[in-house]
């Protein structure tokens, strides 16, 4: 099987070596994303879809006096990230849980910053998604999409027809108008074209 096609929910031995390959494939990229974010030492964090871990890792090295929660779908995805995240999980620092993006199992307000890596492709109703990220942020709460594809790049296609699931490539347009529709202001987007790099931070009122 084409390892890609199993990138939506990673499962089985295939799964893991996708996902040990994602943490390192993707650092730069995520790194570049989260530098354009405001993170707090005692920031709360939410990553959605949380693959294998490293961004969890990353907030939570970052973080210091904070809290760092991972959310995903997939179940081998939730039991790589918490063995890359072992020790904060047992010092109660880090929660990693299986749940869906559709119904997120918080409180409103719970969270300062939520994250979104390589995932809102997959997302079935973007906008009531984003909805439910706005519902579980605080006030001025940010929330940054960082997207190794543009729509804009006729090479994204090719990723679209290997994967299948109903991934969407969207471009920077499309997302921002996504995120006014939701009810998010205050949104910045940044990209690196030559890599396809694309992301988005936005803020709830």
């Amino acid at each position: 099987m084409d390892p890609i096609v199993n990138a939506r929910e990673p499962r089985g031995e295939e799964g893991r070596r996708f996902l040990e390959h994602m943490n390192a494939d993707h650092e730069g990229m995520a790194r570049w994303g989260t530098s354009f974010l405001a993170i707090p030492k005692d920031a709360d964090v939410l990553d959605v879809g949380c693959g294998g871990g490293r961004n969890v890792q990353y907030f939570l090295d970052t973080c210091t006096e904070g809290t760092v929660t991972g959310i995903d779908m997939s179940e081998m995805s939730v039991k790589v990230s918490r063995e890359v995240n072992a020790s904060e999980i047992e010092n109660g620092r880090c929660s990693i849980i299986q749940g869906n993006v559709s119904d997120l199992p918080f409180d409103e307000m719970s969270f300062d910053i939520v994250t979104a890596f390589e995932t809102v492709y997959y997302w079935p109703d973007i906008v009531d998604s984003f909805k439910g990220v706005l519902h579980v942020l605080r006030s001025g709460g940010q929330f940054m999409i960082c997207n190794e594809a543009d729509s804009l790049n006729e090479r994204t296609q090719s990723w679209v027809d290997r994967i299948g699931h109903g991934m969407r490539i969207y471009d920077a347009d499309e997302l921002r108008g996504f995120l006014k529709e939701a009810g998010f202001v205050g949104i910045e987007v940044h990209g690196v074209p030559e890599n396809q790099w694309l992301c988005l931070v936005a803020k709830r009122p």
